[in-house]
């Protein structure tokens, strides 16, 4: 999912919660309603072992009844026991086919799952039994956004805000999707006016600034100056407060408060997180040492030959490369999905050991069956074109393993300057976690495990893997783009040539910079001066600073 599930929505009125939850404990005994509301209680406080028994009480006392099977199935739900949800709400709805509430959790628990066409048909269900529910709305722009529907998930939204206007996540999931489509003036506009309703909303501001379309003013400076002086709200939201300054202060020209603003925010977004640099270097390690021994490899030298990949580190320039291909009429754009981690997980899970530990004993036949299983898997989230691209960035670690699973496909890896990709990354505000990028240390030891596996990966398989470097392909884009369809068996296409007029929907950080003509890329770091120096001495001479070192 693309955002937090909304499982019970809110109601229109406290009297119609009232009589909406007087309706729905009909018909229970007094110890089993009282028993609901506890475990109801305990949800909201996450202790779900204790909501759990509590709702299973209740069902004892009431076997059968529609809302203690209801209220049980969330528990188990919070739980992550989705089958169990999902077959106590499927016997719920046999009792009350028109229950809005339950069709909703039934959607939940199902696209928690991974099963988001049945969440759709679920969440249609519950915006028919109740179309004033924004909750029910805004869980079906979801789901269909995790589909790849996006005009559909957009009405969906939009139906969200007319039943709700002020459903915070709601707002951001339309003003992204208008984003994704194209329609940056409208995404502004989108986030603006939840600005309206909420001036202090930090999610809103970091949208808005996020996609880099318009110069801040002093009004907003000023607005964005107060809401991070105001140290009441929770840690994740003043994180953002500062993210969204930071950006603010540097279009503005303003780096040196800038980079104080980011480096707040990062130390925020950092207590938060866990990430263990040490780790990576070792996960590095064992990769390279099993790789470097003989590896087997499906025996089928055009497996997966539709498949691009792109991989690299974030903002170093992917979104514009798979936009250069997706303009290609032979080529789909299919995002960024974990198809390969998971398979490759799923295959360490089988065998009991990490992949590090068992890719020397895989078979090509092995490889042959992952490789499809790979190609099965994303079947779903491509569309009908011969090829299709994969940008799921983190697929530089398993470069080898794709090479052994996929003989035919082409890998494409995205580079930048290092000092402009860690200082971008470091400001930048992740949706997924990106949990090495918010202590500038750490950003450079990333960086480095990065750059020596990547080295590995050329020099054990020479000339399989296109090196498309952002600072060459936006200063002379022609002839970069020229040798990347080259590289992938394209036939040249002019269209590559104005990926800005791909007529394509694009969920990342990158969604408005894409749909600029191809231009040099800014050298933002540079900017920073000597502010930056530690960095730049910490990934120039491999040594890292420490790990919350001031810099």
């Amino acid at each position: 999912m693309t955002a937090r599930v909304d499982d019970d929505g809110a109601r229109p009125s406290e009297a119609g919660a009232q009589r909406d939850d007087a309706a729905r404990a009909a018909g229970l005994p007094a110890r089993a309603a009282r028993q609901l509301r506890r475990a109801l209680q305990w949800l909201d406080r996450g202790e779900i072992a204790h909501a759990e028994r509590a709702a299973a009480d209740a069902l004892a006392l009431a076997p059968g009844h529609p809302e203690a099977m209801r209220v049980h199935a969330l528990t188990l739900h919070r739980d992550g026991r989705y089958g169990e949800a999902i077959a106590l709400l499927r016997s719920a709805l046999e009792q009350r086919p028109r229950d809005e509430l339950i069709h909703n959790n039934l959607g939940s628990a199902l696209a928690e799952s991974g099963d988001f066409e049945q969440a759709v048909v679920a969440f249609r269900a519950a915006c028919a039994c109740a179309p004033e529910l924004a909750a029910a709305w805004f869980n079906l722009a979801n789901a269909l956004d995790a589909l790849h529907r996006y005009d559909e998930a957009l009405d969906a939204s939009a139906h969200a805000l007319r039943a709700e206007p002020q459903h915070r996540t709601a707002r951001l999931l339309h003003a992204n999707l208008l984003a994704a489509g194209g329609r940056i003036d409208d995404a502004v506009a989108t986030f603006r006016e939840g600005l309206r309703h909420e001036p202090a909303a930090a999610e809103v501001w970091a949208g808005l600034l996020g996609l880099k379309a318009y110069l801040p003013d002093a009004a907003d400076l000023d607005a964005l100056r107060r809401l991070c002086a105001d140290t009441r709200p929770a840690v994740p939201r003043r994180a953002l407060a500062h993210f969204a300054y930071g950006m603010a202060l540097e279009a503005n020209g303003r780096l040196t408060d800038a980079f104080d603003a980011f480096m707040t925010a990062a130390a925020l977004k950092r207590s938060l997180v866990r990430w263990d640099a040490d780790a990576m270097s070792r996960i590095v390690d064992g990769l390279i040492d099993a790789f470097s021994g003989p590896i087997a490899a499906a025996s089928d030298p055009e497996l997966g030959r539709e498949a691009i990949l792109i991989c690299g580190l974030p903002r170093s320039g992917s979104t514009l490369t798979e936009q250069i291909l997706a303009a290609h009429p032979d080529v789909d754009g299919a995002g960024e999905r974990p198809v390969l981690i998971d398979v490759l997980r799923d295959e360490g899970r089988r065998r009991g050991v990490d992949l590090a530990r068992w890719v020397g004993a895989a078979s090509a036949d092995d490889w042959a069956r992952l490789g499809r299983e790979y190609l099965d898997r994303m079947r779903p989230s491509r569309g009908v074109r011969p090829r299709f691209t994969d940008k799921m960035l983190v697929n530089w670690q398993v470069v080898g393993a794709a090479r052994a699973m996929l003989p035919g496909a082409r890998i494409v890896e995205c580079r930048r300057d290092p000092l402009e990709t860690c200082w971008s990354c470091f400001k930048h505000h992740f949706a997924n976690e990106q949990n090495f990028s918010y202590d500038l240390g750490e950003m450079a030891a990333y960086w480095r495990d990065y750059d020596r596996l990547m080295r590995f990966w050329h020099e054990r398989d020479p000339d399989v893997i296109f090196t498309q470097e952002l600072e060459a392909l936006t200063t002379d884009p022609e002839p970069r783009i020229r040798a990347l369809l080259e590289f992938c068996a394209l036939d040249f296409d002019p269209a590559c040539l104005r990926p800005h007029e791909a007529e394509r929907h694009v969920r990342t950080a990158s969604a408005a910079q894409v749909r600029m003509p191809l231009r040099g890329a800014a050298a933002t770091a540079a900017r920073y001066g000597a502010l930056l120096d530690p960095l730049r001495r910490a990934l120039e001479t491999g040594r890292g600073l420490a790990a919350g070192a001031p810099i």
